[in-house]
């Protein structure tokens, strides 16, 4: 990949605990009016100008967000860096009992088609990229980074890194996780680190509406004559991690569904599995936070069905179901927990039981969904092992995407943290 320093945006002064916020994408109306009651300087403010953001909002959303942006850039709320440099990021938290930090880079990487130096493994829907696109073009600024990971076996940018960090310039917390950021310009060492990653291609954890976006947003204008190839448009603002790094876990996206039939049961499930699958009531109550930790126990593939009163393992052994309904797919796909609870369970062996208020929610945390069909929230709960992360390169090395909802990056890369200019 060919990366690239730049001048970003940030908050002054040490704590920006007040100030940052995460994904626009996981927020609602009710998360943003809370982050804005903590200030009313939160990039929530310019970042979601629209809810949900799952659609083209009113022209005037982004014009009022795009003037807000530049209020705070003239009176002092932001402030941005003299020399171009690249932006070390740490992110410290715990998770099922065990403490990780995970360190990234923030640098501007240029953006090519998808599947060259870039490489996705989910598809993208218009609504999201319309919302995103109109935002971008007034503001003229990327605001939330795309997140992704990338080969570094022998850590030459770790050690880099590491080399150029002292006291963070900036800092704070956000929903337990503590966020802190370096500037990096030394040209030195930012020379360095560019040549360590020429070749190396970045693979797209999270973000894929928002790499899109702005990828399109500098080829209309390249297109257009407006720019050339060097211009900023070209290069994405990417929170880049260490493929190696220890803090870089994916979490499981455990699936809760409601709008089923009474006659919906986890035994009644199971039933009608068999005998593709094997299933086994499990009578004790095992900690489900981390699921992966009880799951591995039984292999590959086990997971556990869960309704009010009862919880059953299930674990596919007949391959050939997945060859059947999913011909098409490549070995890896078709080897999916995901894509085996999506394709056998939910489309196919809860079909009939399906009403008009049928939906399905999604949570990392296995006992959240153990808690939600025990309150009669939800009818039936899966809870499953979280995508290994090497799952996720086979399926976008080989040019598929992956079913909706299979991985959980966790934790969020915060935004606020730096901002990237488009021009």
């Amino acid at each position: 990949m060919d990366i690239r320093p730049f001048r970003g945006w940030h908050y002054p002064g040490s704590d920006v605990s007040k100030t940052i916020a995460p994904p626009y994408d996981i927020l609602n109306q009710q998360d943003k009016d809370e982050l804005l009651s903590r200030s009313c300087d939160n990039i929530v403010g310019v970042d979601l100008p629209h809810v949900p953001p799952k659609q083209l909002g009113p022209e005037e959303a982004y014009v009022r967000a795009a003037k807000l942006l530049d209020d705070w850039e003239k009176s002092g709320v932001l402030i941005q860096e003299q020399a171009p440099a690249l932006y070390a990021y740490e992110q410290s938290y715990t998770w099922a009992g065990k403490t990780y930090a995970r360190r990234a880079m923030f640098a501007g990487v240029r953006s090519t088609p998808l599947g060259e130096d870039v490489i996705p493994h989910e598809h993208t829907f218009d609504g999201p990229k319309a919302d995103r696109l109109k935002l971008t073009e007034c503001t003229k600024t990327q605001l939330s980074p795309i997140f992704g990971f990338y080969n570094d076996p022998i850590g030459v940018t770790d050690k880099l890194l590491s080399a150029a960090t002292s006291e963070p310039t900036i800092s704070g917390t956000l929903n337990g996780v503590t966020e802190k950021l370096w500037v990096i310009d030394d040209p030195k060492t930012i020379g360095e680190i560019q040549t360590a990653l020429a070749d190396v291609p970045v693979y797209i954890a999270d973000g894929h509406h928002r790499y899109t976006t702005t990828m399109n947003y500098a080829k209309d204008l390249r297109e257009a004559g407006k720019i050339d190839a060097d211009h900023e448009a070209n290069f994405v603002l990417f929170a880049l991690v260490a493929r190696e790094d220890p803090g870089l876990l994916v979490l499981p996206t455990h699936r809760v569904a409601d709008g089923l039939a009474d006659a919906a049961t986890a035994e009644a499930l199971c039933e009608k599995l068999a005998p593709a699958f094997e299933c086994k009531k499990i009578d004790d109550a095992p900690d489900l936070s981390d699921a992966d930790a009880y799951l591995s126990q039984f292999g590959e593939g086990a997971m556990l069905v869960l309704d009010g009163n009862e919880m059953w393992l299930i674990r596919l052994v007949d391959p050939k179901a997945m060859l059947e309904v999913a011909p098409d797919e490549c070995d890896e796909w078709r080897n999916l927990d995901v894509a085996i609870l999506q394709e056998l369970i939910i489309d196919r062996a809860m079909s009939e039981w399906k009403t008009d208020d049928f939906s399905v929610e999604y949570t990392p945390d296995g006992n959240i969904a153990r808690k939600t069909v025990q309150n009669g929230e939800a009818k039936l709960a899966v809870v499953m092992q979280g995508t290994p992360l090497g799952a996720v390169e086979k399926i976008a090395n080989a040019g598929a995407s992956m079913p909706h909802k299979s991985t959980y990056f966790y934790p969020k890369i915060a935004t606020g943290m730096i901002l990237k200019p488009l021009e």
